[in-house]
This record gives C-alpha cells, structure tokens and sequence, in this order.
C-alpha cells in the first residue's frame, strides 16, 4: 500500500475515532437541571437545609458539574410516584409506603429504588373525638385524614395496626374512613370542628401542634405498631436516572451527609433557618425540641422497612419480596443504620 494512501487511512480512522468518543462524552453528559421534591413537615427537613444552603449544587461543583435544582413540593407520594414514572421528577421523596409500591410495580422495567433514607421518626394518629380512646371506637362518624388513602406510609401503619387489632383479613377495616389531605389542611380541619375530619394520621411537626390541643389525644404511635424506630422518609430515583447521572447522586448523598451533620451539630441555626424558609408557626425552641426528640434519628441509612414490606406482600399490596434491606437501595447507599 502506497505510503500517502495508509496516511491518509489513518487519518480519517482518526477522525472516525474522534468523532466517536465526542458522541460518547456527548451521550454521557450529565443532565444539568435536576428536580427534587419534598413534602411538607419538619421530616424533611435535610432536604430544606440542603435547599437553602444550596449543598447539592456545592457538591456538583466538587464532582465538576454546573448544576441547577429545582424543588417541587406534592402533598402525597402518589403524586410524586406519577411524575418520576412520567419523567417530570429525577428525585422523589416522601414515606415508606409510596417507595415500596413503586419499587415493587417497577422490578421489570424503570427499576425504582431508594438513594438514601433522610430519618426515623414515629408518626402519631390523633383525634378529637372524646369516644375514641383506642382505633377500635372509631365509627362511620369519623374520618381519618392522611396523607394518601390506602398508600401513604401513615394509611399502611394503620392498616397493620387494624389487622392487630381486628384480626387477619381485617387490615382494610378502617379504609373507608380515610381521606386523602395534606397535613396543613388537615390539621385545619381537624382541630377546626368545622369538617367531618374527626382525626389525623400526621407527621411531626403537626402532630405535636396538635397535641398542644386540650381537645386532642394520640391514639396511635408508629413505633408501637412496628415494634421499634422505624424509617419514616426516604428519597428514591429511576435506574435511568441514576445509571445515567452518577456524579448527581454523588453530589446529592454528599449534601445529604453535610446536611445530616449540620442539624446535629447545629439544630438552633437549623430549626431558624426551617422556620424561615417554611413560615413555620413554630418558635424557634418548639423546633429545636422536635429536632432532638429522643425518638427521632437524623440518618440516612434505613431502619426497619422489612418490616412494612413484610406486611405489604402479606396484604397484596407488593408482590415483590426483598431478603435484605440494600436490595431496596441502589449500591452506594448506606443500609445499615446507626441511631
């Protein structure tokens, strides 16, 4: 072969090359906007913090990324499950319950799993209605606010809680008592007296606030059903998203940590900055004491969620079954949790 055509060869199989590897990186560009919900209550507050601290886009910067957040907010996890499967949402956050239901309908195609788990916290069911003292007393006089009906982790918790109570094959005997409803909403209508809304399956820091009510009383606590701390929220993405943006959820469970830290280390500063950012009716101590209640563990690493998919493969809410709590998570995520 003639020495100019082999040049001339080479050359072009380097610019076929070239022109290859550009479309690689082109093709393993990391997005750029990322979209984040949050629900509300002070639960996802390492969300908050890293929002208002803008941690996630510190960490992108440190991984070499120029990275925007957006931050949604939904009032229920069903809702969140909707716009991450359509494509609208990179990270969703929110209970138990909604995660493991997408998990378990997504096995065999967006493979849903968790990032990192943001606490544990119980959750309280509360009433004004004088007659209930136990969920045995309620009637079809009350009704149960939650966040979603039949799926929310607080609508799980009370169906474990009813089959307790009630018996096996009794776990949906409460279902129609329940209404779908934020938590600001229904800790309105509840403590108004106005609505047919008689209790609430809340969160922290409604529950308390409600509590502070002469007319209020806890009926249920979490713990109690699941026999110990639980994890309470938790934040989950598609295998696309991740498999395609790793530096991004580096950058993520790197703000989560640095925000972990800080309401440990600093809950004063954290609880202000909370009240601010969420026009919280809440004085700065009333949050500083949620923050470091007893029962409250600022982790990511999950606690306990074998436990709720237990129960949602016994009641046929999840067909898929895990052996292990790390087959939940996508591998980097810390599944053994310390409180």
């Amino acid at each position: 072969m003639a020495l100019g055509r082999l040049n001339r060869l080479c050359g072009a199989a380097a610019l076929v090359t070239a022109s290859l590897l550009a479309g690689s990186g082109a093709a393993w560009a990391e997005a750029s906007v990322v979209r984040l919900a949050k629900q509300f209550g002070i639960s996802y507050l390492p969300l908050t913090v890293m929002e208002e601290e803008r941690l996630i886009e510190k960490h992108a910067r440190q991984q070499g990324l120029d990275l925007t957040t957006e931050w949604l907010r939904f009032t229920g996890g069903s809702g969140m499950n909707e716009a991450l499967l359509s494509g609208n949402l990179d990270f969703a956050a929110g209970g138990v319950g909604p995660m493991l239901t997408i998990w378990g309908r997504t096995r065999g195609n967006m493979m849903v799993k968790g990032v990192a788990a943001l606490n544990a916290m119980p959750l309280w069911l509360v009433t004004v209605n004088p007659a209930v003292k136990s969920i045995k007393d309620f009637t079809e006089k009350d009704k149960i606010a939650l966040p979603t009906a039949k799926s929310s982790i607080q609508a799980i918790t009370l169906q474990m809680a009813a089959e307790k109570a009630f018996g096996p094959g009794q776990q949906g005997k409460l279902d129609p008592l329940t209404v779908s409803m934020g938590h600001p909403d229904a800790q309105t209508a509840m403590l108004g007296g106005r609505s047919e809304i008689t209790a609430h399956f809340g969160a922290p820091p409604f529950q308390e606030v409600e509590l502070k009510d002469p007319k209020a009383r806890k009926v249920l606590d979490s713990y109690d059903v699941l026999g110990g701390p639980h994890t309470f929220n938790l934040v989950w993405a598609s295998s696309r998203f991740v498999s395609a943006n790793p530096k991004i959820v580096a950058a993520f469970r790197g703000a989560l940590e640095e925000s972990l830290a800080l309401i440990k280390a600093e809950p004063n500063r954290v609880a202000a900055l909370w009240i601010k950012a969420e026009n919280a009716k809440l004085t700065e101590a009333e949050a500083v004491d949620i923050i470091r209640a007893p029962q409250t563990g600022w982790t990511s690493a999950p606690l306990n969620m074998l436990a709720y998919l237990d129960y949602m493969n016994r009641a046929g809410l999840v067909s898929a079954k895990a052996a292990d709590q790390g087959e939940l998570f996508f591998p980097g995520a810390v599944t053994k949790a310390e409180r």
